[in-house]
């Protein structure tokens, strides 16, 4: 399973830095088209992306990335517990839990 990374190029621009061969330059309408095809392509395990980019999408794309599980698509930028959600519904456990939860 490969990550890629979808954005602007100032977003992308890091991951490729980081070694991350799957980083595509995308806006407007091709944003749209790129990532529908991302979240089809069975090579990709995690999808990163810019979460300012998700505001953007129309409700059913948004539900179809938020409802994705492979890949599991990461908005960037937003707070923690969406992160946390992600993982665990990817992979069913909390990972995050402590003792005290």
């Amino acid at each position: 399973m490969d990550i890629a990374v979808l954005g602007n190029e100032d977003f992308v621009l890091g991951f490729r830095l980081a070694g991350i061969k799957r980083a595509y330059i995308a806006h407007g309408e091709e944003y749209d088209r790129r990532l529908m095809e991302l979240l089809e392509d069975e090579s990709v395990g995690i999808l990163a992306v810019d979460s300012a980019d998700l505001a953007g999408l129309n409700a059913l794309q948004r539900k179809k990335v938020s409802d994705s599980i492979q890949p599991v698509v990461i908005p960037i930028g937003r707070d923690e517990s969406d992160l946390r959600d992600k993982v665990k519904r990817a992979i069913g456990v909390d990972l995050y839990k402590t003792e005290d939860d």
